[in-house]
């Protein structure tokens, strides 16, 4: 499924002029096509050329106070979401996704939906309202391959629209050298440094790494039992999901990182372990230092580490 790790270049067509409205996506030397719509323009979208092609599509929007998604395939794009999808009242954003010459066919895109679901139930990130895991089709080893490297670039590109319901944030941090000759010259020496943040009032302890850009909780860390803050935050929701994805499992009086977890900042991580709005810039510190993650990186930039 994955693609060779390199730099790619993703455009970005805004039809209206406006970031919030219609756009396609599309990367240099891929076949795929991908449009998004808000509801309130999906009319326009579905009269699109490629929006007749033969694809897979996503619904997205909320049922209540949790994140919601769809996905489908079909022939006809817009006919089967004109038809079938259009009486869902929860979804506020279309993604269609189909190849420039249309030269997908109907066993292509069985199989694309089925391995989305599989992606999408096995992150966990966001619920389904899908009836049951399609089965894949029967394909050509060759087509097969074709298809894995069709959703590799699919991957890349749907983050970078906003749709992080396949991102896999699970990390095993168990580092095992590629060889014997690795040393510590090999790496980024940030990874090395073990973060930690202690609420003694309610007996958490967890530990963070960086690694590879990401801020990543340590397996074991200790986290509260529920959500504490404001219920609107959006750390709420991202904790909910946590708990239902299996990362943050029940523990005597607390909860505990079942698996190690990759965060965009220090003060989300630090949210998720003490249940509420954190400055994890200040709650974070090297461990045994007591240095703030806030003074380490102003040392690490004064330095002009990466320089």
């Amino acid at each position: 499924m994955s693609i060779a790790t390199q730099g790619r270049s993703l455009e970005l067509y805004f039809i209206n002029g406006k970031p919030d409205g219609m756009l396609t996506a599309e990367v240099f030397n891929w076949t795929g096509h991908v449009l998004v719509a808000p509801r309130t323009q999906i009319t326009e979208a579905l009269q699109r050329k490629e929006a007749r092609y033969t694809g897979i599509y996503l619904l997205l929007g909320e049922r209540g106070d949790d994140l919601l998604a769809y996905i489908g395939e079909g022939e006809d794009i817009a006919h089967r979401i004109r038809t079938h999808d259009t009486g869902k009242d929860w979804w506020t954003k279309a993604v269609l996704v189909t190849t420039g010459a249309n030269n997908l066919n109907k066993a292509h895109v069985k199989y694309l939906e089925s391995r989305l679901v599989e992606e999408a139930l096995s992150v966990g990130r966001v619920p389904l309202d899908n009836g049951n895991n399609p089965a894949r089709p029967g394909l050509s080893e060759a087509a097969q391959a074709n298809m894995e490297e069709f959703l590799g670039f699919l991957f890349i590109v749907l983050p970078a629209i906003g749709v992080d319901m396949f991102v896999r944030r699970t990390r095993n941090t168990h580092r095992t050298p590629v060889d014997s000759s690795e040393t510590d010259s090999t790496m980024n020496p940030a990874e090395s440094v073990i973060f930690e943040t202690t609420v003694k009032k309610h007996g958490l302890h967890a530990t963070a790494k960086m690694e590879g850009g990401e801020f990543i909780v340590q397996a074991g860390s200790l986290a509260r039992s529920e959500w504490a803050g404001q219920g609107a935050h959006n750390y709420k929701r991202q904790f909910d999901e946590l708990v239902r994805s299996g990362v943050l499992i029940p523990q005597g009086n607390h909860r505990v990182f079942a698996q190690s977890y990759a965060f965009s900042s220090p003060s989300a991580a630090g949210a998720m372990v003490t249940g509420r709005s954190c400055n994890g810039q200040l709650a974070w510190t090297v461990q045994g230092t007591g240095e703030s993650y806030q003074e380490w990186e102003a040392r690490r930039m004064a330095q002009g580490v990466g320089e």
